[in-house]
């Protein structure tokens, strides 16, 4: 069986405060007992070619829209929730991330993750005094932001579920929108060390994305 070995893995910077957690709450200011927008689940498996697998799920996703800081019209907030899985088959070892992709007067609809020139956001470094996620988006622009990330146990299972969650977003006129990413990355005999990516076998890596919704 084939080993690899991979320089300059980048983990997601919201882990560094909250990826030993399995479930992740940010309240934000005024979220208050509105209901959320149900959004489809999804599912998604990849496999290697000897055989290893990972499944992943996305479900109880919602979204609903919140009044900003003194009702500022360039400005947009959301808040959302949902539950995100990833299940490999014996043996394999992997991480699972969960992002956002967000964009201000941008359809994300066709955006990816390997998008070129989006800003690339953690969550460790986008949290305000509110609970909730600041983001800085012009006209144009899409961010990619790092909710969290968790390794898979060692049964081959990670799950993150996140509890209303608030984003802002400021300098934001018009149309925005936003989707969710769910990225695992895994291989048997999955490692990390000293910043390198390494295992055995296949290298799997797969994005579950989610439904495309608007922002007030």
């Amino acid at each position: 069986m084939s080993k690899f070995s991979k320089l300059g893995l980048r983990r997601a910077a919201g882990a560094v405060a909250i990826a030993s957690a399995a479930v992740v709450g940010l309240a934000g200011m005024g979220v208050g007992e509105a209901a959320g927008a149900p959004l489809p689940n999804g599912y998604k498996k990849a496999a290697g070619i000897d055989g290893e697998s990972i499944q992943t799920w996305r479900t109880g996703e919602n979204a609903y829209p919140i009044a900003t800081v003194a009702n500022n019209p360039a400005a947009r907030g959301f808040v959302l929730s949902g539950t995100y899985t990833a299940k490999a088959s014996p043996g394999v070892g992997g991480n699972l991330a969960v992002k956002y992709i967000v964009g201000c007067q941008v359809d994300v609809g066709g955006v990816d993750l390997s998008v070129g020139g989006a800003l690339e956001m953690g969550a460790s470094t986008t949290v305000g005094l509110s609970g909730g996620l600041t983001l800085g988006l012009a006209p144009g622009q899409v961010a990619i932001v790092s909710v969290t990330d968790k390794d898979l146990s060692d049964s081959g299972v990670a799950s993150v579920q996140l509890s209303q969650i608030s984003f802002n977003l400021n300098n934001c006129g018009g149309f925005a929108s936003a989707r969710s990413a769910v990225k695992v990355i895994g291989a048997k005999g999955y490692s990390t060390d000293d910043g390198k990516l390494s295992g055995e076998g296949t290298l799997i890596q797969s994005t579950l994305y989610g439904k495309p919704f608007s922002i007030g």
